[in-house]
Order: structure tokens, then sequence, then C-alpha cells
């Protein structure tokens, strides 16, 4: 006989699943804080004219995907954050040279 799970059990457990991944969140956001940082410190080194380097980009997201795959992630996950979090802070280093 199965054990029928109660609906505030549910809830309970959609909770703590929700406030694990508001953690991550948190964890990700420091990190992408410290990211932008090491971004300000490119822009030192190379010219307006070379804030795009697409061949950099495409091996990235490359090397991203290979190493994700081996963490158990779909690749269409890495590719549509690392694209979004490229072009982000490609806007952010061309504001920033103004």
């Amino acid at each position: 006989m199965k054990k029928k799970i109660s609906k505030l059990s549910l809830e309970k457990n959609l909770e703590k699943v929700r406030k694990n991944i508001d953690k991550l969140d948190f964890q990700i956001l420091k990190i992408l804080s410290k990211r932008r940082k090491e971004v300000l410190k490119v822009i030192k080194y190379k010219p307006k004219n070379k804030i795009v380097d697409q061949k950099r980009i495409v091996k990235m997201i490359k090397i991203r995907v290979a190493k994700g795959k081996k963490l158990k992630l779909e690749s269409f996950i890495i590719k549509n954050i690392w694209s979004t979090m490229i072009s982000s802070f490609i806007k952010l280093e061309r504001k920033k040279y103004k």
C-alpha cells in the first residue's frame, strides 16, 4: 500500500527546494560581481574596437559546453546563459569606454 503524500507536505518540500534555489542564485550573483570586476580590468588592456572577439566567444562557449556536459548540464542551458552573459558584459564594456 502506497503512502499518500499530503498537500501540506508537498508544499513544505517545494518551499525547501525553492529556498535552496534562492541560496544558489545569491551565490551566482556574488560570482557575477567578481566576473564584472575582472571584465572591467580587461578593458584596460584592449582597444575599444577589439571589445568583441568572436573567435574567443565561440571557443569560450565550446569549452563551457564540454565542461558542462561532464556535470550533466544540457548544452542549450550553457549556450543560452553564456551568450546572454557575454553580450551583457560586452554592453558593460562599451558603456565604460564612453
